[in-house]
């Protein structure tokens, strides 16, 4: 036995932003996380990518250097899906594609705010370690998001 600690290799924060839905998703776009999160320096599209082929550089303020691709993305669903294709330092798993959607919230006490989830599945060699960094990291970008959103 390796020693190591069996984990799920998938993630899943969500929150209720007290924002109204578009103030929201307007602003989840790969290229303008940096306008929300502030782990990041900047954000902004690859030069020289294809065309067909959405590629943005996160720069993180700690130096990190990640290469998304956006995978798929629906204004009717309201979700964008993307993977990390690089990674400087090098990640510690092999691959992880994630998700993140939007919901309005409709009725109830929560009725003109949004509810958001923001997953994440990854490799099988993704050890505990990185899944619960990408548990504090997304939940903390969402946190910066509801700022965002409600200063609109």
């Amino acid at each position: 036995m390796s020693g190591s600690i069996p984990t799920s290799t998938s993630v899943s924060e969500s929150a209720v932003i007290e924002a109204p839905f578009s103030d929201v998703w307007h602003l989840i776009k790969l290229q303008d996380f940096s306008k929300f999160w502030s782990r990041l320096e900047k954000s902004e599209f690859v030069k020289g990518a294809s065309e067909e082929t959405d590629i943005v550089k996160w720069s993180f303020k700690d130096g990190t250097v990640l290469e998304v691709k956006q995978e798929e993305h629906s204004s009717i669903d309201h979700f964008i899906t993307y993977s990390v294709i690089s990674s400087q330092p090098a990640a510690s798993y092999s691959s992880v594609v994630s998700t993140i959607r939007a919901y309005p919230v409709t009725s109830g006490s929560h009725a003109g705010h949004t509810f958001i989830t923001w997953s994440g599945n990854f490799s099988s060699d993704a050890d505990a370690n990185a899944i619960q960094d990408a548990k504090f990291k997304r939940s903390e970008a969402l946190a910066d998001l509801a700022k965002a959103a409600s200063k609109k």
